[in-house]
């Protein structure tokens, strides 16, 4: 069964698309067929959407959506954070509490 988009493009790995829900761009990674529907991986974000939701796109149009933050950077300001919270005392004499 071929896999097609919103306006009938058969779909196939390395394609560029646009889900129509979310304006979410992406390379499609994998195809599957389950339950007689299309599902595609997006690259970036490792999740399957339904194919009847995406649209064909020129690759340009990737560049173009490339956000300022990637994965990188958040990983980095989580492991900033952790740092930050590893410097907190913790200790009984800072406070009062109840009990």
């Amino acid at each position: 069964m071929e896999v097609k988009d919103i306006n009938g493009n058969v779909l196939t790995v390395g394609m560029a698309v646009r889900y129509t829900g979310t304006g979410t761009t992406g390379e499609i990674s994998a195809i599957k067929v389950e339950d007689g529907e299309g599902w595609a991986r997006l690259e970036d974000s490792d999740l399957w959407y339904n194919t009847d939701y995406l649209e064909v796109v020129d690759k340009s149009e990737l560049r173009r959506a490339v956000r300022k933050e990637g994965p990188g950077d958040t990983i980095d300001r989580i492991r900033k954070m952790k740092e930050d919270f590893a410097d907190v005392d913790m200790g009984s004499e800072v406070c009062d509490g109840g009990g």
